[in-house]
């Protein structure tokens, strides 16, 4: 796959068992979902989407615990709105990727998900209701306020902020931890060729 469009309703695109899912451009897509369960999502190119990526089968689908996905070097462009990703159960590391555009929030959890995010670079949009770049679903305070999520050496701009919560003890997030990050000054450089490669046949790369 190198390019992915939908119009209308949109559709879902389902990544099952895939070890990576990779250099792929996203766009103009309306209302569903990729929805992942395992692996490696890496230098793709998001824009136009509403609920971006769904990380996990169901809440009360609790197999899921034992999930593990990186998405790493991802761009997150104009006219995204939510869910970049919204992880339910497992193990998820959000390491150098580029931010750039949300509506409602960028990343959200719903079943006690372990959330590291690393050397991310989050610019806020202008809605000073929007500047959370977390957001915690059907869960009250007293429920989430153990969920493991963190930031570390992450870039925020135009007043973006993370709320963590949990552990901050790296072994907590072993399990969530697949590569060393950059640092998030070099998130532009990193994810600048993020998306389909620009070939032609008969041709390098």
């Amino acid at each position: 796959m190198r390019w992915i469009f939908t119009s209308g309703g949109g559709r879902w695109l389902m990544v099952m068992g895939s070890r990576s899912l990779g250099r792929v451009i996203f766009g103009l897509i309306t209302t569903r979902s990729l929805v992942a369960l395992m692996g490696l999502l890496i230098l793709n190119y998001f824009t136009h989407h509403n609920e971006v990526m769904l990380l996990g089968h169901s809440d009360t689908y609790t197999r899921d615990k034992v999930m593990q996905v990186t998405f790493a070097y991802n761009h997150f462009g104009r006219g995204l709105i939510q869910r970049m990703p919204r992880c339910r159960h497992g193990y998820f590391h959000v390491v150098n990727n580029d931010y750039t555009h949300w509506e409602m929030y960028a990343i959200g959890g719903s079943a006690s998900p372990t959330i590291n995010s690393q050397g991310n670079r989050y610019l806020a949009p202008r809605n000073r209701f929007a500047k959370e770049v977390t957001k915690r679903d059907y869960a009250g305070h007293w429920q989430w306020k153990h969920w493991n999520w963190r930031s570390e050496g992450d870039l925020f701009l135009n007043g973006a902020f993370f709320t963590r919560s949990g552990s901050g003890r790296g072994a907590s997030y072993a399990r969530a931890s697949s590569l060393e990050a950059k640092s998030s000054s070099l998130v532009g450089v990193i994810t600048s060729n993020a998306g389909a490669l620009n070939c032609r046949g008969g041709r390098r790369c």
